[in-house]
């Protein structure tokens, strides 16, 4: 009698090690350190972000979505993490979400995985604060994420979507070998955008079944914006 398969997770971990990160399912005590992160960073995220405005660096627009993302997370259609960085500096003071310092370290940005497609496919979108960027935050968020995503029940690839012109956005799924499967046009949501949007896909050979991450994204060729 052949020995059952185990099934596929339907929720993915509240928590994983990505290199010097540590991503941890967000909460209502980051409120305030993403509102913080956000107003510090407006004109770097600004020309791709739809959602970066003035009022996305309030703690109150930042509670409400972390409810939305809690929901999101009970029902399976997307799943949001904070970046902490492990190797920085003090911890932050308590905030306005009642929170002392995160005893992981400093929040570096976000990252989740989104059931937008219609073919069981799970998009990954990130972003990083102004003040932590090129330091390979996004890329090991990503490397490590990627195989989460493809065992989450129902997925056979995933996906990184970002305008053609938002180079630096490009360049992780380029450098972790995701290939570009395509570009297609699509309404310009932010004002650095150009209106074509490149589709990166990771999609192991023979499916998810076939899928053995001792071989996980890594090496040459390969919409961010998780909140």
């Amino acid at each position: 009698m052949p020995v059952p398969m185990p099934s596929r997770p339907a929720l993915p971990p509240e928590q994983v090690v990505a290199g010097p990160l540590v991503l941890r399912r967000v909460h209502a005590d980051d409120a305030g350190a993403i509102a913080v992160a956000v107003r510090a960073s407006l004109e770097h995220l600004r020309p791709w972000m739809p959602w970066a405005t003035p009022e996305a660096a309030d703690i109150r627009t930042q509670l409400l979505r972390v409810a939305e993302a809690d929901e999101l997370w009970e029902t399976g259609a997307g799943f949001i993490y904070v970046m902490i960085a492990g190797d920085s500096a003090p911890a932050r003071p308590p905030g306005p979400a009642g929170r002392g310092g995160d005893p992981d370290g400093e929040f570096v940005g976000t990252i989740g995985m989104h059931r937008r497609a219609t073919d069981n496919a799970v998009e990954i979108g990130y972003w990083i604060a102004s003040a932590k960027t090129r330091r390979g935050y996004a890329t090991a968020a990503v490397r490590v994420l990627t195989p989460v995503a493809l065992e989450l029940s129902g997925t056979r690839r995933v996906e990184i979507h970002c305008d053609v012109a938002n180079t630096a956005s490009a360049a992780i799924p380029r450098k972790l070998g995701y290939r570009l499967d395509r570009v297609e046009a699509h309404e310009r949501e932010a004002p650095g955008e150009r209106g074509r949007r490149m589709i990166w896909v990771w999609d192991p050979p023979g499916g998810p079944a076939g899928a053995q991450w001792s071989t996980r994204p890594a090496g040459r060729a390969a919409r961010a914006g998780s909140r």
